[in-house]
């Protein structure tokens, strides 16, 4: 293959690979930044396709810009940029629609009382993001006496009526995706890995792992059609878990009962008694500097709500941040779960709504948002928000590293975009609070 604008022939996989130019590291970059961006939005769009949601607009940019990385087509970097930045509208769309999705089929998310842990009897766990996976489950256990569990990304599935009307969807076992080795071969019945953030398995649970469609591991058994007899009668064969209760928490803080206590929220804010808002969630995993944002977390002002989301959440969540007091409502959790990382559009309708009761815009508000970084789909939510021009997010706990130098400091410039003080959470901290009282 020859690029035209090196003038060689297969002289590197970057070029011969993604279409880009070896010798430009800022078009790799923002070719990167774009691919990876639409590996993010197409997932939240294939969850709202099986839903019954589709938008064709996503799907013709898709093509668009998969095509703008074929080598030789586009060595511009505002024109590249302009796509990147589309990208982050478009995957507000596909999360838009992924939400109208879970809404028109499962019903108006409202907070709920969540166990965690085990019950005795066999069980079946379930983690990803699908939430049609685990409708199928639960219906096709309704009656054997087989408790269904959440795991991971799956938790928010208790804040819809229309799963946790099935009285053996009995709780929430396990934390974040990268202790599931540990966690699942504790767990003595089958697993069901719906989506991504599924590990190879270990030895001692891989035949207890099971995972649909394109979603497969070495060891395990792949699903291929709805019907999950399989898993239940694994289940039926598993020794049958303990009764083992952790604790209980409230989960299910959808921007639909958020916005339902906007008008207390705003006299809590003008009265003095809200100071401040964080949004702190995204994408966990297991490398050093993360605790940085249970630092951060833990330390935000009582009077102040923290908002999360994403797996990220499982960084904070364990701490008990109180409650606060709202103006004929009485008091709410501090921390405020509003569901999986799709559901930074739930975070953003909160925003916007903030924003017109205001009379500001949305950098006016007193709110920070700080995003753990790992995955493709933490690309396509940050690109969601520099489209809607939000600026001085916080990443971390690295700099991603297909972002160039050049790059990264075109969005520092344009945006404001920082990374996390790993050793000084306590600074940046600081640091948002003097910006929002000055």
């Amino acid at each position: 293959m020859f690029c035209n604008q090196c003038e060689q022939t297969a002289h590197g996989t970057a070029c011969v690979d993604i279409g880009v130019c070896g010798k430009d590291p800022d078009m790799q970059s923002l070719q990167e930044i774009l691919l990876y961006g639409i590996k993010g939005m197409a997932s939240y769009a294939h969850h709202a396709r099986r839903l019954g949601m589709t938008d064709e607009g996503i799907n013709a940019f898709i093509e668009e810009a998969l095509f703008a990385t074929v080598t030789n087509v586009n060595f511009d970097m505002e024109s590249l940029f302009e796509l990147v930045l589309e990208c982050g509208r478009q995957n507000l769309r596909a999360m838009e629609i992924l939400d109208e999705g879970h809404v028109k089929r499962y019903g108006k998310p409202s907070p709920t009382t969540l166990f965690e842990g085990t019950k005795a009897g066999p069980g079946i766990l379930v983690t990803g993001h699908d939430m049609v996976d685990l409708e199928n489950i639960l219906k096709q256990t309704e009656g054997t006496g087989i408790n269904v569990y959440t795991h991971g990304e799956m938790m928010p599935a208790h804040m819809y009526p229309g799963l946790r009307k099935y009285k053996h969807l009995v709780g929430h076992y396990g934390d974040a995706w990268q202790k599931q080795k540990s966690e699942f071969a504790k767990f003595t019945g089958p697993v069901v890995a719906t989506t991504n953030c599924v590990l190879i398995p270990r030895e001692d649970y891989k035949d207890r792992l099971f995972t649909t469609r394109v979603t497969a591991v070495p060891g395990g058994t792949r699903l291929t059609t709805d019907d999950f007899t399989p898993v239940i009668e694994c289940a039926k064969k598993c020794q049958p878990l303990p009764d083992a209760p952790v604790r209980e928490s409230v989960v299910g803080f959808h921007h639909l009962p958020v916005l339902d206590l906007a008008g207390p929220i705003v006299e809590a804010v003008k009265s003095g008694k809200l100071s401040h808002f964080f949004l702190i969630g995204g994408c966990d995993g297991a490398e050093v500097g993360r605790n940085y944002f249970s630092e951060f977390a833990s330390n935000t002002p009582a009077d102040s709500i923290v908002l999360t989301l994403g797996c990220g959440k499982y960084r904070i969540r364990k701490h008990d941040f109180g409650t606060i007091e709202l103006p004929g409502v009485g008091p709410i959790p501090r921390l405020l779960d509003m569901g999986q990382c799709n559901n930074a559009y739930s975070a953003i309708q909160v925003a916007v709504a903030l924003s017109k009761a205001f009379d500001c815009g949305v950098n006016d508000l007193p709110l920070t948002i700080v995003l753990s970084w790992f995955e493709q789909k933490a690309v396509a939510v940050l690109l969601t928000l520099l489209a809607l021009d939000v600026k001085g997010i916080r990443i971390g706990p690295n700099p991603p590293a297909f972002v160039s130098p050049n790059v990264f400091k075109i969005l520092q410039d344009k945006y404001d975009l920082k990374l996390t003080s790993n050793k000084e959470p306590l600074a940046d901290l600081n640091a948002s609070l003097s910006v929002a009282t000055a």
